[in-house]
């Protein structure tokens, strides 16, 4: 299950998105999160939801415009899932329900800047939703080893 998320659900979260940066092998983010940064940075988001099991936090997202001005109408997202429950299909969820929010925000689609080439879960998770890769960026990911990897954009149309 899906929602947005609550004040209560912050500690969870920041857990959740810190062990994604820590493993630095998907976000661009090297700084972690505390509960203050998480609730200035969560609530600056157009959409942020958590992912339920059980009454517990296992997975968030965030949804914001890619660009500004004359390039707002397409959103961007970020997914984090908790490292025991991932290839469960908690991403798809996060992802479908992103894709809804997006619509009822009136972006017109959803672009992925920087799918690292070594995220194959990622990769098939969008392919199988849907998405297309528009393109790559040679060595424009430094991961946790301080190699740089190619990443790829992703583009869907939202209905």
């Amino acid at each position: 299950m899906t929602r947005p998320y609550r004040e209560e659900d912050l500690p969870a979260m920041v857990d959740i998105w810190n062990a994604v940066v820590t493993a630095g092998r998907a976000f661009p983010q090297e700084d972690l999160l505390d509960v203050d940064t998480a609730r200035e940075f969560f609530a600056a988001q157009s959409h942020t939801a958590v992912a339920t099991l059980a009454g517990r936090i296992v997975g968030l997202y965030i949804l914001h415009p890619n660009n500004v001005g004359r390039c707002g109408h397409v959103a961007n997202a970020s997914y984090a899932v908790a490292e025991r429950l991932r290839g469960h299909g908690l991403g798809q969820l996060l992802v479908e329900d992103s894709l809804r929010q997006a619509a009822k925000l009136g972006f017109r689609g959803l672009q992925f800047n920087a799918v690292v080439a070594s995220n194959a879960g990622a990769m098939a998770l969008y392919e199988k939703l849907g998405f297309g890769r528009v393109g790559t960026v040679p060595g424009g990911f430094r991961n946790v080893e301080g190699v740089y990897e190619d990443i790829h954009l992703y583009y869907r149309p939202v209905e």
